[in-house]
Formats: structure tokens, C-alpha cells, sequence
């Protein structure tokens, strides 16, 4: 599967395809944590108010990262589709979080 595969929802089915095989889930992780310097400035960015910028650019990077991880499993497992698409995050100590993106990884064909 590419890594921007057009074939992915939030729902259980894609309109216009059927579902021919389920390959169960499939998920990618990622842990991370900003660096000290990334910190201090999002801090500076904080004394201002609005968007931290800094922030938003590395929870979109981990976003995007743990969604490729899952299209790569899908991949491995022959799927061509990724239905049911969730993203999940847990702090697991201070300033480090783990984002999980999870779905069920099928295989489609066009309905006729």
C-alpha cells in the first residue's frame, strides 16, 4: 500500500467497493517527546496565547507517522484498504505520549 492511500476511512465500508477479506487490525505506533529546545520554545510561543505552533507540527508529524506504520502492516498482510481508522494517545510520563492509529486492514474490489 502507498503511504497516501486513498482507500482508508473512519467508517466500516468505502462506498462503491465490498469488502472480499478481512486481515483483523492493524495499528502503528509511535512514542515521542519534544526536545528541551523545542519546549522552551513553545514556551515562549505560550506567553503570547494562541497556537503553539511548534506543538501542532509535532502532534500532525506523529499523527502522520503512526498512520504510515499502519498502512505498512496493512500492506504486509496484503490488504489494499484500511477501514474503521482510529487514533488513540496516551501520556505515558510527562512530556512523552504514545499515538496509536488502528483500523481493520481488507482487501476491496469496485462493487458492481
Amino acid at each position: 500500500m502507498s503511504e497516501t492511500h486513498p482507500l482508508t476511512t473512519t467508517a466500516f465500508e468505502l462506498s462503491g467497493y465490498r469488502v472480499v477479506k478481512s486481515f483483523g487490525v492493524v495499528r502503528g505506533i509511535i512514542v515521542r517527546s519534544r526536545s528541551i529546545i523545542g519546549n522552551w520554545g513553545a514556551s515562549i510561543q505560550a506567553v503570547f496565547g494562541g497556537n503553539i505552533s511548534l506543538y501542532t507540527e509535532l502532534c500532525e508529524r506523529t499523527r502522520e507517522d503512526a498512520f504510515n506504520q499502519m498502512l505498512t502492516h496493512a500492506g504486509q498482510l496484503g490488504a489494499n484498504a484500511v477501514i474503521g481508522v482510529r487514533y488513540d494517545a496516551t501520556e505515558i510520563a510527562a512530556g512523552i505520549t504514545e499515538v496509536l492509529c488502528y483500523g481493520t486492514a481488507v482487501f476491496v474490489e469496485p462493487a458492481q
